[in-house]
Formats: structure tokens, C-alpha cells, sequence
């Protein structure tokens, strides 16, 4: 499976020897040129590291770091001109798991992500046999996150990838708004359990799900929603 790697870097001359030295070692390399456009492209693509300037645009390193860190485990190294002690340790502490200066050597950057991958890859055990929800015209592979349509790829949003997991991996079983808000937010307020039906509502579209006639998720009225899609005969 080709790795994925965000690089979250204003400065193009640099972007540019990243993205070169990066595919050469056989990655995909994904852009970003400011850290709002960083977080929109990380909740899409779903990578498996992240490369992060610190004075970006619109949104600072410092935020991405923080927003990332609470969706998600995947190494983030910070590639900065800003060689302060203060920097490096608040980095690091919101969630940064290296922190490389600029200018720096190519050759040792890449050296480095192999190793945080590796070690990634041990946490997690992602070498182990792959988990795969299989249901008529549907697909749900948990350990690479991806989710195909009568073979198509779906492009899922972080939280709408977990919320159709949280329903396929129980077939049949009512799930109440506030079990799945609870489940896929860790967070027990009520106030904002309504996040829950907009995302249904966004994973429903993308599956082509109508609510008169569902085919995977079915609204059960007064209470929350079950998945309904029928397991594939060779499951």
C-alpha cells in the first residue's frame, strides 16, 4: 500500500524539494499551501504522516498540530525556520512528534519519516490482516480507511467514515443520536448531538442513500438510525 504524506508548506521552493525527494522514495505526496486548506485536505485524504510549517497562513502550525492531534494519531513532524526552545517544546506539546529546522537535509528528513512510520506501523499493528466489511454493493475496509460503492471510491470526511463504521460493524441495531455522537465525538453533550444528523445526512448522499428507500442506513423515527445493507454472500 503507497503511504501518504501531507505537507503543509507555504513556501513553494521548499514544497517543491520535499514533493521530489518524498516520491522518489516511493510516497504519495499531497499539498497544501495554508493550514486551512492543511485541515481540509487532512479530514479528506485521511494521511499517514504529516509534514507542518509553523507560519502558515490563515491557519498557524501551531493549530493544525492541535486540531489534528485530537482526530488522529498519525506522526506529524514540524519543519520550521523557528529554532527557539520555546517553539520546539510548545509544538511538541500539542502533539507534534518531531521537530526538524530549516534549512535542513532532505536525505535526513526522509530518514526521519521512514522512522516515525515505522514506528506508527508498530503501534498500530497495521501490518496485521486487514478487516473488511463486506455488504452488497458496499465495501468498508477498516484498517485503510476506505470505503467503495459498487467499486467506486467514496471520499468520507474523518467523522463520516467512523459514524457508517459505528452502524455497518452492527447490522440491524438501533443506534440512538446520542450513542453515536457519544461513540464517534468522546463528548456526552446533548446540545450538539444535531452534528449527528448532518453528517448522516452527508454520508447518506455520498452512498446514494434516499430517505424514502434506503439501502444502507435507515432512519429509525424517534429514536436514531440502524444500517440495513445486506451482507455480501461470500462474507
Amino acid at each position: 500500500m503507497t503511504e501518504t504524506i501531507l505537507v503543509i508548506e507555504d513556501d513553494r521552493e521548499i514544497s517543491k524539494i520535499l514533493n521530489e525527494y518524498l516520491i522518489r522514495e516511493g510516497y504519495k505526496v499531497v499539498m497544501a499551501h495554508d493550514g486551512e486548506d492543511g485541515l481540509r485536505r487532512f479530514a479528506s485524504i485521511q494521511p499517514n504522516l504529516l509534514l507542518v510549517d509553523l507560519m502558515l497562513p490563515k491557519v498557524d502550525g501551531f493549530e493544525v498540530c492541535r486540531q489534528v492531534r485530537q482526530q488522529s494519531e498519525v506522526p506529524i513532524i514540524v519543519v520550521s525556520a523557528r529554532q527557539s526552545d520555546i517553539d520546539k517544546i510548545h509544538s511538541l506539546g500539542l502533539g507534534a512528534d518531531d521537530y526538524i529546522t530549516k534549512p535542513f537535509s532532505p536525505l535526513e528528513l526522509v530518514a526521519r519519516v521512514k522512522s516515525h512510520l515505522r514506528r506508527y506501523h508498530r503501534y498500530n499493528g497495521l501490518k496485521e490482516k486487514e478487516k473488511v466489511l463486506n455488504f452488497d454493493g458496499l465495501m468498508i475496509n477498516t484498517n485503510r480507511r476506505m470505503v467503495e460503492k459498487e467499486g467506486n471510491p467514496l471520499t468520507l470526511t474523518m467523522k463520516e467514515f467512523e459514524l457508517l463504521l459505528a452502524l455497518a460493524e452492527a447490522p440491524g441495531q438501533v443506534f440512538s443520536k446520542e450513542q453515536l455522537y457519544n461513540r464517534v465525538w468522546k463528548q456526552d453533550d446533548a446540545d450538539d448531538i444535531r452534528t449527528v444528523t448532518v453528517h448522516i445526512k452527508n454520508v447518506r448522499r455520498k452512498l446514494g442513500d434516499g430517505s424514502k428507500h434506503p439501502r444502507f442506513i435507515d432512519t429509525v423515527w424517534g429514536i436514531g438510525y440502524k444500517f440495513i445493507g445486506q451482507k455480501h454472500e461470500d462474507s
